[in-house]
């Protein structure tokens, strides 16, 4: 077991390294990710989300309780902030339909899971991290159905009822059951010793989701990465943008501001992947603008935390940042 929780720190803290090499490593040799699809890929999702459900005690939600007008403002920075930028993209960017379709689904998807660590890292405010993820987790079978016909329903077909029941079953139900696992085992040794291997499982199944697009849809990455990649990295840039920004004009502490940033800019897109996959069978680009999703918002993640931490050893003074 101590093995297993080393390697399991060890993972959270190289996931973008780890997450990228998969990715490669699918793309040339399609065959050792083509086992993720259907079932499996949704069993994956809901791993990931039972751990974060795992991390869930009932002190998170006394401090939702207890900090309401912050939290309302971050959810409300979420769902507002990256759908319409993803949206304002598509069309600015002219973005082929598939490719706008996949990434306005990563906008209206909600917070990631790792986001919680980035901000950790950066000396950002992990009780709101937390808050922040759980709301928007919460609100995310409701919303994201809704958000999605609103926004691209000129686009394709949305099926929202069907959404719904999927962001319900691959998220809702998993953090559910993790929380009340931790509510009631939580003080066993054996849990804790299982909480301390989790991030380590969460790392290996995004990977793993990843993998799996790459290894059915690299062709049609080949054809359209640049494309795909532009927009992701403009989606995710102003969504760290526009949360800071929100952070700036709520007068947000500096560790909310980086917070808050943080928590809007990187998404859930493995969430993103398995709703593309299953609901948009026919445009394959969705679920690698998905995917590139999964991969880029855990590289910048890391990247953002360290410029944050590079600004504190060079003015530890500074009250702006």
């Amino acid at each position: 077991m101590r093995t297993l929780v080393k390697l399991s720190e060890w993972l959270a803290k190289q996931t973008p390294a780890f997450v990228t090499a998969v990715a490669v490593l699918a793309y040339f040799l399609p065959s050792s990710f083509g086992w993720v699809r259907g079932n499996a890929q949704t069993a994956i999702l809901g791993v990931i989300m039972l751990a974060m459900g795992m991390t869930l005690t009932e002190q998170d939600f006394k401090i939702l309780a207890s900090r309401p007008l912050d939290v309302a403002i971050g959810a409300a920075a979420q769902f507002v902030l990256m759908p319409t930028i993803a949206f304002a993209l598509a069309h600015a960017l002219g973005l082929p339909r598939p490719v706008a379709v996949g990434l306005v689904l990563v906008g209206v998807c909600p917070g990631g899971v790792s986001s919680n660590v980035m901000s950790f890292l950066c000396k950002g405010d992990v009780a709101f991290s937390v808050g922040m993820t759980a709301t928007t987790t919460l609100m995310a079978p409701l919303m994201t159905p809704l958000l999605m016909k609103y926004l691209a329903g000129e686009l394709v077909d949305v099926d929202a009822l069907g959404m719904f029941k999927s962001v319900l079953v691959v998220t809702l139900a998993p953090v559910a059951l993790g929380f009340l696992l931790n509510h009631f085992f939580g003080a066993a040794r054996g849990f804790r010793q299982t909480m301390k291997v989790m991030p380590g499982v969460a790392v290996v199944g995004l990977a793993c989701i990843v993998g799996g697009v790459v290894s059915a849809q690299g062709a049609a990455f080949a054809k359209s990465g640049w494309t795909v990649f532009a927009a992701v990295f403009l989606h995710n840039a102003l969504g760290y943008a526009g949360g800071y920004a929100t952070g700036v004009l709520a007068r947000f502490s500096r560790a909310k501001k980086r917070t808050i940033a943080i928590e809007v800019g990187m998404q859930n897109a493995g969430l993103a992947t398995v709703l593309a996959t299953r609901h948009f069978p026919l445009l394959p680009e969705a679920a690698i603008a998905a995917a590139v999703s999964c991969t880029w918002h855990s590289i910048s993640g890391a990247l953002l935390a360290g410029v944050f931490n590079a600004l504190d050893r060079v003015s530890a003074k500074s009250p702006r940042l």
